[in-house]
C-alpha cells in the first residue's frame, strides 16, 4: 500500500471496500433508477418526452463538468472532505427534484444531483492511492462489480415504485440511500491521500501534462467509447421499450437492468484476472464483447425476429464488455500518471461522461415510432467499434516503446 493507515485514530483508516462501493453505487443509483418513470414523468409535467429525456443527457453533462473539478479539488484538499460536501449537496439537489413544480426546474435540480460525482471519482481515485497499476485494475473491478448490483435492480425498483406510489418515490429513496452513505462515510472513510497542498490554479496548470500523454488519451477514449454504448442506451432504451414495445413500467425496468447483469459478470472477470493478463488486453477483449452483442442484436432485427427478449437480452454482451473494459482502462488511466491519480480519474471520468452526454442526447433525438429501435443500435455499433480502435492505437504505441 502507499497510503499512510494510520492505526486507530477516527477517520484515519482506509475505507473498506463497502464503503467504496455504496459511494460507487449510490452515483449509479441516481443515474438510471427512475428512467422507467419517463413517461410518467411527462405525463406529470404535461410536456414533451424529449424534454424529460434530457434529465438524462443533461445530468450525464453536469457530471462530467463536475468531474473536471472534483479531481483537483481531491488532489488538493484530499478524498474525504470533497466526498462529504458532494453527499450534503446531493441530498439537497435531491429535495429539489422531489418537490419541483415544473419540468424546467426539475431540470435544474436533477443537474445540481450531479455532484454526486464525488463518489465514483474519488473512490476510484482512492482505490489508486492504496494499489499499483495491476492490483488497482483488480480492485476497481471488485468495487465496480459490487456496484453493478445497484444498476441490476434500480430500474426494476424504480418501476415497482412507480407503479405502487409515483416516480417521486424513486428520489425520496435516493434521499435515504444519500442519508446512510454520508453518515457510513463520515465513520469509515480515512484519507487515502497525501495533500498536494497546491492552489487549485497550479492543479488545472497539471492537465496538460496528462492531456499531452497519447496512452491517456488511448485509455480514456476507449473507456468513453465502450461506455458511450451504455450511454447510447440509457438515452434510448426507455422509449424503444415504451413506444416501440408497450412495457409497462415495472416490465421495462426489469427488462432495462440486463446490461447490469453483464457488467456484474465483466467486473467479476476484472476482478480475478487483471492482474494476470494485464489491462490492455482485458479493454481490448471488453470493446470487441461490446460490439459483436450489439451486431448480434442487429442482425437479428434484420432477420425479423426483433423483440423485447432479443433487444434487451443482447445488451448483457455489452454490459459484459464495459464491465472488463472501464475498470481496466481507468486504472490505465490513472497509472500514466500516478501522483495526478485524483485529476486523472476527474478528466477521464468527464470524457467519457461528455461523450455519453452527446450519445445519449442524439439516441433520444433520432428514436420516432416510425424508426423501431434500429438507430439506437446501429449508434451503439458504431461506438463500441470505435473503442477497440482507441485501445488498438495504445497497444500499439506501447509495443513501439518497449513497455510490453
Amino acid at each position: 500500500m502507499q497510503s499512510d493507515p494510520a492505526t486507530t485514530a477516527p477517520h484515519r483508516s482506509p475505507p473498506k471496500i463497502a464503503t467504496l462501493i455504496l459511494l460507487s453505487g449510490l452515483s449509479a443509483l441516481g443515474m438510471n433508477i427512475f428512467l422507467p418513470s419517463l413517461p410518467n414523468m411527462t405525463e406529470y409535467y404535461q410536456t414533451d418526452y424529449r424534454l424529460m429525456q434530457l434529465s438524462v443527457a443533461l445530468y450525464l453533462l453536469v457530471n462530467a463538468v463536475m468531474q473536471i473539478l472534483i479531481g483537483p479539488l481531491g488532489d488538493k484538499a484530499g478524498r474525504r472532505p470533497v466526498i462529504l460536501w458532494g453527499l450534503s449537496l446531493f441530498l439537497l439537489a435531491t429535495l429539489g427534484c422531489i418537490f419541483s413544480p415544473t419540468a424546467e426546474i426539475f431540470l435544474f435540480f436533477r443537474m445540481c444531483q450531479a455532484v454526486i460525482a464525488v463518489g465514483v471519482v474519488l473512490s476510484r481515485a482512492a482505490v489508486r492511492d492504496m494499489y499499483e497499476q495491476d492490483q488497482a485494475a483488480s480492485m476497481i473491478g471488485y468495487v465496480t462489480m459490487g456496484m453493478a448490483v445497484v444498476p441490476m435492480i434500480g430500474p426494476a425498483l424504480g418501476g415497482v415504485l412507480d407503479e405502487w406510489f409515483s416516480w417521486h418515490a424513486n428520489f425520496w429513496l435516493l434521499f435515504g440511500l444519500g442519508v446512510i452513505t454520508l453518515a457510513l462515510t463520515y465513520f469509515d472513510f480515512g484519507e487515502t491521500a497525501h495533500k498536494s497542498g497546491k492552489t487549485l490554479a497550479a492543479q488545472f496548470k497539471e492537465y496538460p501534462e496528462l492531456l499531452k500523454s497519447p496512452r491517456f488519451w488511448g485509455y480514456s477514449l476507449a473507456c468513453g467509447f465502450s461506455s458511450g454504448s451504455f450511454f447510447a442506451y440509457l438515452g434510448g432504451a426507455p422509449f424503444v421499450g415504451t413506444v416501440v414495445y408497450d412495457m409497462s413500467p415495472s416490465e421495462l425496468g426489469f427488462f432495462f437492468g440486463a446490461p447490469a447483469v453483464g457488467y456484474f459478470v465483466g467486473n467479476f472477470i476484472s476482478g480475478r484476472f487483471s492482474t494476470r493478463i494485464g489491462v490492455n488486453h482485458m479493454v481490448l477483449w471488453g470493446c470487441w464483447l461490446n460490439a459483436i452483442g450489439v451486431v448480434l442484436s442487429v442482425i437479428v432485427m434484420w432477420a425479423g425476429y426483433g423483440s423485447p427478449l432479443s433487444f434487451f437480452g443482447f445488451m448483457t454482451f455489452v454490459g459484459l464488455g464495459n464491465g472488463m473494459s472501464i475498470p481496466n482502462a481507468t486504472a490505465g488511466a490513472l497509472s500514466v500518471r500516478p501522483h495526478l491519480a485524483g485529476t486523472a480519474s476527474g478528466l477521464s471520468g468527464a470524457i467519457m461522461l461528455a461523450g455519453g452526454a452527446g450519445l445519449s442526447a442524439l439516441a433520444g433525438a433520432l428514436l420516432g415510432p416510425e424508426t423501431g429501435a434500429m438507430p439506437l443500435l446501429y449508434l451503439m455499433v458504431v461506438t463500441g467499434l470505435f473503442g477497440v480502435v482507441a485501445i488498438s492505437v495504445v497497444i500499439n504505441q506501447e509495443r513501439q516503446l518497449g513497455l510490453q
